[in-house]
């Protein structure tokens, strides 16, 4: 009986593998011309209704495999790059090879429709202007320079602006948390082929966050294929120092499933100069020249690193995690300043030198967890939690000599500090969308939650290290925001108009142990938004936008901590920052989609700026944080691009501004003052195909500043002639490009702060002047867009950087 129940139960498995048994096909893709077709995606559908059954690429050799397929009969299909093979009726019956799928490649139509001379459109829409750059003149650029080619995008001190304020910048309605240098340096190494198109939107509506002005958010091209994709990239730059990058990313497709992954590390030695000149002012006039030559060498390692999950559970659900860290393990300045003191009459009093290392630590480590779900008739909602963690370890010893004009000693003065800060971040956000009618409309809230604790201990060590409790302190800050909005948009045959109103209620708590006091906040405050777009017919366009924003003080902003080039000159943060509120106004005329003429006015309200006050009685130079009484901008904006030739593109773009500050002057018997500004930038920028294969291109820039508003200084003109060149190689897998930037050394200019009875200027020199080497190779399914995004979050904006 045993005997006959085991035959049974192996019987039975055997019969169930048999029935459960599942086979491999196996071909290639080709051409018409017999040719393989790299990296073909190929498809298995069903017979009765076309539905995927199974998915898959083909390798570099055209030749693909698809396993665990039950038997049946299928339809099989390939496509690349929008063509299509014919059904190719398959039956499974066991592991079956076939011959090629062929797919007839109309060469001469893709070649009409990837010229690459075409120029970038620009769109107007009703809340934002849209350059699409996809299969352009400019889309082999890197994504730096297509953001600095975008109308109205201006760059200064390597800092992307919009109508002369920082601009945030975002990929897929992804917030880019990261300092001006690190964006820089991200978008440098992001490949422009990937950039569908950049929205520019001057007066964010009420879906986005209240606090900041202006975005740049870059729209990336749609997968399209299944498959892997990967590439390795490496640059070095020549400066006064060399420099060198190395990265790789990594990216995953199936039906259902998104992976990328990426890391990039840069070490990196640079070098900074500064001349300064302080006269300090008492009543008979100028008693006291301070002349200084400052030399910074900064060596640091960044480690980034970025990871992206995607799962669709069915055409309605998906779950999306996004991690980003920036983890700086090192990084290491070595302050060298000479300065020389000389009377009234000019005659050298003394001299004294300053040695200064700064050592710090920075991590910053987030996370973003979204859920989107689409209802079945209409309607979107979408869920989003997020968390970030910061943490900053900054230690600083400073070392002054003082001397007599014949080079004999006068005393010496020592000190240290050890600074820390921790911020922790978290959000919680629901937005719903629908269509009622022909009317738009959105609605979402959202809560932030945000602590900080900051301390810096100050230590003299003239005699033996001394604590010094005035100078040191433990602040603690927490911030509770919470918020919710609404926003309707319609279109007609001629006009669009989109209207939304933003509220915030906002609750924060500043304790300073030093001075023992707390800084409690509590204010609720809505923010409207309008836009209006008529066009007038196919050549003219009228469009108006308003919108109140808010600016709250940077976590840093807020620190009362001092950080010193020496014990003479040095920048403090102001825990009594309160929030900036700005009224904000476009005028807009567009002529043929290709003339853009902008107006704008900005009321910004008691701006929070960074000014410099030289206190003439102790001989102190100090950098800090306060409200401004008053600040307006308005401007005129011009920006045209043209086809000169097929192979030469030229884009230009002309701005006029006012900008002015009017601030209470610390060292000045508290005296309102008003700092003013009427410039002009203008920037042209040419972009030439040097090959009739366009896989050659080069790029000559010339950018030209009057000068412009910097908080209590003014900058003088400047100018940056740039030059680059880029080359493909074996079908565009690899890719080597050189560039060279203030090819005439110009680019730099003196700023100057002279009022009342303030009078210094400086002129910083970073390694502007340089030469730039890349290389990117591509392996797998390179043709694949990515799916990268950045985490969307104001509360980080305001992080150290």
């Amino acid at each position: 009986m045993k005997l006959l129940f085991a035959i049974l139960i192996l019987t039975l498995g055997i019969s169930d593998c048999v029935f459960s048994q599942t086979y491999e096909l196996k071909g290639e893709v080709k051409d018409q011309f017999q040719e393989p077709v790299a990296f073909a995606s190929v498809f298995l559908l069903n017979v009765t209704d076309s539905t995927l059954v199974k998915g898959t690429s083909a390798d570099e050799n055209g030749i693909f495999s698809i396993t665990n397929i039950s038997e049946g009969l299928y339809f099989l299909k390939a496509s690349y790059v929008g063509q299509m093979s014919n059904n190719l009726a398959i039956e499974i019956l066991k592991d079956t090879k076939i011959g090629a799928v062929i797919i007839e490649q109309q060469a001469e139509e893709l070649n009409e429709v990837t010229v690459t001379s075409n120029r970038p459109v620009v769109e107007r829409k009703v809340d934002r202007i849209v350059f699409n750059v996809e299969n352009t003149v400019i889309s082999q650029n890197s994504s730096w320079d297509i953001l600095r080619q975008t109308p109205g995008v201006i760059v200064m001190n390597d800092e992307l602006q919009v109508r002369n304020q920082a601009t945030t910048v975002y990929v897929n309605n992804r917030k880019v948390q990261l300092s001006s240098e690190e964006v820089r340096n991200l978008l440098e190494n992001y490949q422009g082929e990937n950039i569908k198109s950049v929205e520019v939107i001057y007066n964010p509506p009420a879906s986005y966050d209240a606090e900041g002005g202006s975005i740049l958010n870059i729209i990336t091209s749609k997968n399209v294929s299944l498959g892997y994709k990967g590439n390795i990239s490496a640059g070095y730059t020549q400066g006064v120092f060399p420099k060198y990058n190395f990265g790789t990313s990594h990216f995953y497709k199936t039906n259902k499933l998104n992976v990328n992954a990426s890391y990039n590390f840069a070490p990196k030695k640079e070098f900074k100069n500064t001349l300064s000149n302080t006269n300090y002012i008492n009543d008979t006039g100028v008693f006291s020249i301070w002349d200084t030559d400052f030399d910074q060498i900064i060596r640091s390692n960044t480690h980034s690193a970025g990871l992206v999950i995607d799962y669709d559970f069915d055409d309605k659900n998906s779950l999306s995690l996004t991690s980003n860290a920036q983890l700086q393990p090192k990084r290491e300045s070595d302050f060298f300043q000479n300065t020389t003191i000389k009377n009234g009459s000019g005659v050298i009093d003394s001299t004294f030198t300053t040695g200064s290392y700064l050592n710090e630590i920075k991590n910053n480590i987030s996370g973003d967890l979204t859920y989107k779900h689409k209802f079945k008739e209409s309607g979107n909602l979408n869920i989003n939690t997020h968390y970030t963690y910061f943490d900053l370890d900054r230690s600083q010893d400073v070392n002054s000599n003082y001397f007599l004009p014949n080079g004999s000693f006068i005393r010496d003065f020592n000190f240290s500090t050890n600074a820390n800060q921790q911020i922790e971040i978290k959000t919680a956000q629901l937005d719903y969308n629908d269509n009622l009618g022909s009317v738009f409309f959105e609605t979402g809230v959202k809560g932030s939650f945000i602590n900080s604790e900051s301390k810096l201990d100050y230590i003299l060590r003239n005699n033996g290290p001394e604590f010094i409790p005035n100078l040191s302190d433990d602040y603690i800050y927490d911030e509770n925001v919470f918020a919710a909005y609404f926003s309707f948009s319609k279109d007609w045959e001629k006009w669009s108009l989109k209207t939304g109103l933003r509220a915030e209620q906002t609750e924060s708590s500043g304790i300073s142990a030093n001075v023992s006091t707390i800084n409690n906040l509590s204010y609720f405050e809505l923010f409207p938004s309008l836009y209006v777009l008529h066009n007038i017919n196919e050549h003219h366009s009228l469009s108006f936008d308003y919108s109140r924003k808010l600016k709250r003080p940077r976590y840093e902003d807020l620190n009362p901590f001092r950080t010193y080039i020496n014990e003479r000159t040095f920048e403090e943060g102001n825990p009594n920052l309160t929030p900036s509120f700005s009224h904000n106004f476009n005028l807009n005329y567009t002529l043929n989609q290709e003339y853009f003429f902008d107006f704008y006015y900005r009321d910004n309200g008691r701006y929070i700026s960074t000014l410099t006050f030289q206190d003439n009685e102790n001989l102190v130079l100090r950098d800090i944080t306060q409200n401004v009484l008053a600040s307006t901008s308005f401007g005129l904006d011009f920006t045209y691009g043209k086809s000169i030739t097929n192979n030469w593109y030229l884009y230009s773009y002309i701005s006029l501004f006012h900008e002015d500050e009017t601030f209470i002057a610390l060292q000045s018997e508290a005296y309102s003052f008003k700092n003013e500004f009427n410039g002009a930038y203008l920037d042209l920028t040419n972009y030439f195909t040097l090959s009739n294969d366009g896989t050659f291109k080069g790029e000559l820039g010339f950018v030209y500043m009057s000068g412009y508003l910097q908080g209590s200084y003014i900058q003088e003109q400047s100018t940056n002639l740039t030059l680059g060149l880029r080359k493909s190689f074996m079908n565009n897998r690899a890719v080597v490009s050189v560039s060279a930037n203030d090819l005439l050394g110009k680019y730099n200019a003196y700023v100057s702060s002279k009022y009342l009875n303030q009078d210094n200027r400086y002129l910083t020199t970073p390694e502007t002047q340089y030469v730039k080497f890349g290389f990117t190779y591509n392996f797998g399914n390179f043709r694949l867009e990515d799916n990268q995004r950045d985490i969307e979050k104001s509360e980080r904006e305001r992080l150290e950087n």
